[in-house]
């Protein structure tokens, strides 16, 4: 039976110092949060790690993480993602969802025809952005609101995606400027 990895919530970056320190990535709303949750494991659970203190930096954390206390240690978890068990994490309000659950789901048109399927989620700062995998060709980014994904249906595993007529920066005019 295949483990069931959770929700990632941090990757672990490069190390910070000479002591241990590295430098986290968190994937939760609140950055800190990830101190909270307890122990965290490697997507495969064979690693255990506990964020013992964390100090925010740019657009990172420092963090100390049990039993990682040199620098060679901290090289040696580079790029680790840590997760936990979905029950840690609080439920979501109407509208929102972890993007764990959105990834792999069916996209379709509002006819019910296929369209590929949720490849990622991203946000660049203007926004949510869907990514879908259609079956061939690359993928489409669009725009992660409500005229465009009207329907979000976890028990149906689909979203329901309505192609927006024009995406800004297609005007054949933007070229002129």
């Amino acid at each position: 039976m295949t483990r069931d990895p959770g929700i990632c919530v941090a990757r672990i970056g490069a190390a910070h110092g000479v002591r241990g320190e590295v430098r986290l990535w968190p994937f939760t709303e609140d950055p800190m949060a990830v101190i909270d949750y307890g122990t965290l494991s490697t997507k495969d659970g064979a690693r255990q790690f506990e964020v013992v203190r964390a100090r925010i930096a740019k657009d990172h954390l420092v963090a100390v993480l049990k039993g990682i206390t040199t620098r060679e240690d901290a090289e040696r978890i580079n790029g680790l993602e840590l997760y936990i068990d979905r029950d840690k994490l609080p439920e979501t309000e109407e509208g929102e969802y972890y993007h764990a659950d959105l990834i792999g789901l069916r996209a379709v048109d509002p006819a019910g025809g296929a369209i590929g399927r949720v490849f990622a989620i991203h946000n660049f700062g203007a926004g949510d952005i869907i990514e879908i995998a259609p079956p061939q060709g690359p993928t489409l980014l669009l725009p992660f609101t409500d005229a465009v994904v009207p329907t979000v249906d976890l028990a149906e595993g689909q979203v329901v995606i309505v192609m927006p007529q024009e995406i800004e920066g297609d005007s054949p005019h933007d070229a002129d400027i």
